[in-house]
């Protein structure tokens, strides 16, 4: 059996990237199964229909992240 799921882009932050094929690398605030929304970077088909892997972060994650970011150097 295989359980739905629903999300919800609430917010698009950014597009990290974009692959050859049109696919795109973006950091977005996406509402799962309708609970608050999260951090989530993840890669998106042209048409915004199919997903692939990616990870979601909680707003301590994030600042978690951020953090850790910016005190590098070398990018």
């Amino acid at each position: 059996m295989v359980t739905e799921f629903k999300y919800e882009i609430v917010e698009r932050i950014a597009v990290l990237s974009q692959s050859s094929k049109g696919w795109t690398k973006e950091l977005n605030l996406v509402s799962w199964n309708e609970r608050d929304p999260k951090y989530d970077v993840r890669e998106w088909s042209p048409d915004g229909t199919k997903m692939g892997k990616g990870i979601t972060l909680s707003n301590d994650e994030a600042a978690m992240l951020k953090k850790a970011l910016d005190g590098r150097t070398d990018i």
